[in-house]
């Protein structure tokens, strides 16, 4: 592929141990070269900034994702055909049914069942005195989630969460993260393949789609993989989303006090919380024509990578973009990417953060760190292990 030179060229990489605990000075780096950066590296174009980020996730038509959103052959050959993995009319057809149950009237229904778990597991940490957040605290809901109304019961439980945590790894360049997390995400795909009506839960959304294809609205093959879209990326994203609020919240205890003082901003919070600490950092789309982004031409064929946890942080976009302010209205945020491959999940994850900080915020004064370690992932940010200490308004 012929390098145009106009665009900037960096050998910055992004996916170094240091690079994926810290990445923000390097994506302020690459904003700065421009809008749109070659990584010779791995021979993709960089899409840096706000602007840039969100046109290319707007436009399916001239950026597709049917060619695959990782950044290696293997596995975007593997999972082609998925719902991340597709593009208009055959996305929309699988997104209708997926969405069914995530749309804002079915998760009103379903909101006193996570409201209990949300009292019950936050009643069960404070108890405790500390606690890891990660373990004890973040993982509850989505776990409930997945057992309880996706309708797997406990199979593969177990092993859910290190196969969608390895999902994401899989979709890196080919590094040594990537190749161990290889045979880890077949085992997930081979787990959705196995999935049959008669091993869910008759009432839980996985049989719905199975439903669906017997209907004659999915092509009855689609029916099994698409369990995974229920499963892998309601885990981690929302996990880590909740573990990197609250560290959040720990290390600015005057944004903690604003949300005791107005609980109204719990809702902006979130999403501020999301824009700065974005779980999925990026993602790949291939450009199908030649288009123009900014002042340089991307070419037809080029893979090009959207920095979803720099766009977030882009000062042309946020004023003091690096501050967390609870007070922003960052609803524009780019951390469930946009268009039609905007987060079909987003309300639920949005709904599980919310339900968690209703009841810690009437409860907690403020938040004392312990020991935390961030994961090292491919494509997702946050805390592997995060310990907390809950201070309450009674001590």
């Amino acid at each position: 592929m012929t390098v145009q030179s106009q665009i900037p060229v960096s050998d910055i990489d992004l996916f170094t141990d240091d690079a994926l605990r810290d990445p923000y000075a390097l994506y302020a780096a690459l904003r700065e070269m421009g809008p749109v950066v070659h990584l010779p590296q791995y021979d993709l174009y960089a899409i840096t900034q706000y602007a840039g980020v969100r046109e290319v996730t707007m436009n399916c038509e001239v950026f597709s994702s049917a060619q695959g959103v990782g950044l290696n052959d293997v596995f975007n050959t593997a999972t082609r055909g998925n719902i991340i993995n597709s593009d208009p009319p055959e996305h929309r057809v699988m997104r209708q049914v997926l969405q069914r149950p995530l749309a804002a009237e079915k998760l009103r229904d379903i909101e006193p069942l996570l409201q209990r778990e949300a009292a019950a597991v936050v009643n069960r940490v404070l108890a405790s005195g500390s606690f890891d957040v990660i373990e004890e605290l973040a993982q509850h809901l989505p776990l409930t989630v997945v057992s309880k109304l996706v309708g797997l019961g406990d199979y593969g439980r177990e092993r859910m969460l290190d196969w969608a945590a390895a999902a994401f790894d899989a979709l890196g360049p080919m590094n040594e993260r990537t190749a161990a997390a290889l045979p880890k995400a077949k085992e997930m795909v081979d787990f959705a393949l196995s999935a049959k009506p008669d091993t869910l839960d008759p009432d839980g959304w996985a049989a719905a789609l199975f439903a669906a294809g017997e209907a004659g609205e999915l092509p009855a093959e689609k029916c099994p993989v698409m369990v995974q879209d229920y499963t892998a990326p309601s885990l981690d994203t929302t996990i880590l989303g909740i573990g990197s609020i609250l560290w959040l919240f720990a290390t600015h205890p005057d944004q903690w006090e604003k949300v005791r003082q107005n609980p109204a901003l719990i809702r902006h919070a979130i999403n501020e919380g999301l824009r700065l600490e974005s779980p999925i950092q990026l993602f790949c789309r291939v450009a199908t024509e030649d288009h123009r982004l900014g002042d340089v031409t991307i070419t037809a064929g080029s893979r090009v990578m959207v920095l979803y946890g720099s766009a977030n942080r882009d000062e042309r976009k946020y004023q003091n973009a690096d501050v967390f302010d609870v007070t922003r209205k960052a609803s524009d945020h780019l951390a469930f990417g946009a268009g039609e491959h905007a987060c079909i999940g987003m309300t639920l994850a949005r709904l599980e953060i919310r339900l968690l900080l209703e009841q810690l915020v009437p409860r907690v004064k403020t938040f004392e760190l312990g020991d935390g370690e961030r994961m090292l992932n491919n494509l997702l940010r946050g805390f592997s292990h995060l310990e907390m200490r809950a201070i309450l308004d009674d001590e």
